[in-house]
């Protein structure tokens, strides 16, 4: 639903936040978590422009889980309530500045599962290892998934160890085949009873906002290990998520219809239910302080959209809850240059990416940094950003690659 947030024409009294390309414009609004070196208390906050509006006024908690519980409704009430508070005209008040901000995870996570919803990044993978048949029968009818580990989601800009495992036969230690996932996250609230499906149509309601997600994989474990039961150490050790939710009301003004699939009717949704949002990865080695761009893609490339996703995933009766989180998967687009993961951009290693430096990578060396960003823009509304997640890679521990 489009409302007066959405004006082009609104300016804040943060008159950072009014300056073209800015990622937090008055129309953005994202939330996080929040403390300070005076102030060690994390609390809600709201991002405008170069600063942070303290939220204790409005919601209460040390986190978002009370705000991921409301309603669509009541979410929408609440932005509005921002957006008049944060307006020029209105009364100012306090800020922190980002730049004295330390970022917290937006809430405790309760259980996290990753899809794999990306046509081109299933296809470029299965002609891999299947090359006589690609996609599995069962990729064209739902959305596929795995539970993953909420132990293990760090928000940025923590490090990432390198992990250790087992690699094949007899043989332990750390992995060598290190990659990055370039995903989104989603957010969920406000939940569902156990044995109550969340249908198509109400599936829009039960995701609260959007994340950068850097699903670190370990290709090497994950060969190993992933038959018969999928992905287990090769993916828990670690994923990085931004710190800002960026709310599913400011996201409306940038829907787009997509390529539907045809599947059963508990999976039929609307037209418009992608989204245009640009997503890019990049990468700065320990030689080179310059990041350089290494992927670009967009999130309509997926081809399963966050509602049904969340209405597979409760299909069976699975109750979601205030501050579960999803992710899409690697969000691989039909070029080079939109695959999402080092597996598909060097085809598992054998064609290593020349960066500018003169340096070549297959897959991450320890002390290279993963920067991925997002932004939607569209003619007649204003450009928002999804911030930023990093994540340097820290050698393994010695103690762990000699078990």
């Amino acid at each position: 639903m489009i409302d007066e947030t959405h004006d082009p024409a609104l300016r804040s009294w943060v008159e950072l936040a009014n300056v073209p390309g800015c990622d937090f414009p008055i129309q953005n609004l994202p939330l996080g978590v929040y403390s300070t070196a005076v102030d060690p208390n994390p609390r809600p906050g709201v991002a405008i422009g170069d600063a942070i509006l303290d939220l204790r006024p409005w919601l209460s908690g040390p986190h978002l889980a009370d705000y991921f519980s409301l309603s669509a409704s009541d979410r929408r009430l609440f932005r509005l309530t921002l957006s008049r508070a944060l307006r020029q005209g209105a009364p100012t008040r306090p800020l922190i500045p980002l730049r004295d901000a330390i970022l917290h995870l937006p809430a405790p996570v309760g259980d996290y599962t990753d899809f794999y919803c990306s046509l081109h990044h299933a296809s470029n993978v299965g002609k891999m290892f299947r090359p006589n048949q690609p996609l599995s029968p069962n990729y064209s009818w739902m959305p596929l998934a795995y539970h993953g580990r909420s132990s293990s989601i760090v928000v940025s800009p923590t490090p990432v160890r390198r992990p250790c495992g087992q690699l094949g036969e007899n043989r332990f230690g750390p992995t060598a085949e290190l990659d990055y996932e370039l995903e989104l996250g989603a957010w969920l609230g406000p939940g569902s009873m156990m044995g109550r499906p969340v249908s198509i149509d109400q599936a829009e309601d039960h995701w609260a906002g959007i994340c950068l997600l850097n699903d670190w994989s370990a290709r090497d474990i994950q060969r190993w290990e992933y038959q018969p039961l999928g992905p287990f150490l090769s993916k828990n050790f670690a994923t990085s998520i931004s710190p800002w939710v960026i709310t599913r009301e400011a996201l409306e003004p940038f829907r787009v219809s997509y390529d539907a699939p045809q599947p059963l009717p508990y999976l039929k949704q609307r037209s418009d239910g992608a989204f245009d949002l640009t997503l890019e990865a990049w990468i700065r080695t320990p030689t080179c302080s310059t990041p350089e761009l290494i992927c670009r893609t967009n999130l309509r490339y997926l081809h399963w959209t966050l509602a049904q996703m969340i209405a597979h995933h409760t299909s069976n009766g699975c109750p979601i809850r205030p501050g579960d989180l999803i992710g899409t998967g690697t969000v691989s687009g039909p070029d080079p240059e939109s695959q999402a993961c080092l597996l598909e951009r060097t085809w598992r290693g054998t064609q290593p990416l020349r960066l500018a430096s003169g340096e070549e990578r297959g897959y991450l060396e320890d002390g290279d940094e993963v920067i991925l960003r997002g932004w939607a823009e569209r003619p007649g509304f204003v450009r928002i950003g999804l911030g930023e997640c990093r994540g340097v890679i820290l050698a393994a521990l010695e103690e762990n690659s000699q078990a």
